[in-house]
């Protein structure tokens, strides 16, 4: 505690303005990073609801007229609806594959002792110096003779490889700050190793299922380049190879293929919308913890 000139005792705590004045420059870059990604996608929302002639004339202002048809016959297309459909049914499959996996192998390198231990995790943490399109040629080669093309366990499957180092990294730090007392207490009360795993460690781990789960789903849901070496036939295609198809077909119409990007892209802002809070809670709760 200081002194002011009057004589009065300071606290020592930042006045008001003082704080808004050093906030203001965070402030100021939010604002900027949230406008260059909300901009692009309300000007591609715009954008959809105009003719391709309104998007030459008047390619910022507002529709005149609304042309509603470009949602509405993508909308009404059972071509959408089925690479939806399959876009969820890989990604589902896939997060419960990864997450399954990864929890058990995070669980033995947190709670057991072993020889190689070390070693062994440190092998799955190169993997996130590894490059997917490094592995394009031998991955197609063996999907091929294993007859995965055209198959959405090829899809399915090395989009859970190639996401377990992540997620295994992620849990595995997390396992390790649960308290060896509970064990010790589970283990007193009859339960066995993984009587532990399934009725303590894991309900204590939602946050951290959670967050590894978000990230599993989107990263499935972007995925680009693996469907599109996998799938020749168009029953399993998926939204990202759905939105390179469509832009091929309709490559005069621009603003139908503003309206399909957009509609596109709702269902992943929908589902991270809603897991935001979870995806967040889990981050935190993992930086906190200890």
């Amino acid at each position: 505690m200081t002194l002011t000139r009057t004589g009065r005792p300071t606290t020592g705590r930042p006045r008001k303005g003082a704080t808004r004045t050093r906030t203001l420059p965070v402030h100021a870059v939010l604002v900027v990073v949230g406008a260059v990604m909300a901009v692009p996608v309300l000007y591609a929302l715009l954008s959809g609801f105009k003719s391709t002639d309104q998007l030459s004339r008047n390619p910022i202002g507002l529709p005149d007229p609304w042309v509603t048809s470009n949602y509405t016959g993508i909308l009404g297309s059972g071509s959408f609806w089925r690479m939806v459909g399959s876009s969820t049914f890989i990604a589902v499959a896939t997060t419960v594959l990864v997450v399954a996996v990864s929890a058990l192998a995070a669980f033995s390198f947190a709670r057991f002792a072993f020889r190689g231990r070390e070693v062994l995790f440190t092998l799955f943490t190169v993997g996130l110096m590894f490059p997917f399109a490094v592995a394009v040629l031998p991955l197609f080669l063996l999907l091929r003779s294993m007859d995965l093309l055209d198959n959405p366990l090829g899809v399915i499957l090395p989009q859970a490889a190639f996401g377990l180092p992540m997620t295994i990294v992620i849990l595995r730090g997390f396992f390790r700050e649960i308290p060896g007392e509970l064990e010790e207490a589970a283990t007193l009360d009859g339960c066995g190793p993984y009587g532990f795993f399934w009725r303590v460690l894991l309900p204590m781990a939602r946050p951290a299922l959670g967050t590894v789960s978000v990230l599993a789903v989107v990263g499935s849901w972007n995925n680009f380049l693996l469907p599109l070496l996998v799938f020749n036939e168009p029953k399993w295609w998926t939204i990202p190879v759905g939105v390179q198809q469509f832009q091929g077909q309709y490559a005069s119409d621009t603003a139908r293929v503003f309206a399909y990007l957009v509609l596109a892209m709702v269902p992943a802002l929908a589902f991270y919308a809603v897991a935001e809070r979870q995806l967040v809670g889990g981050l935190t709760t993992g930086a906190t913890k200890g």
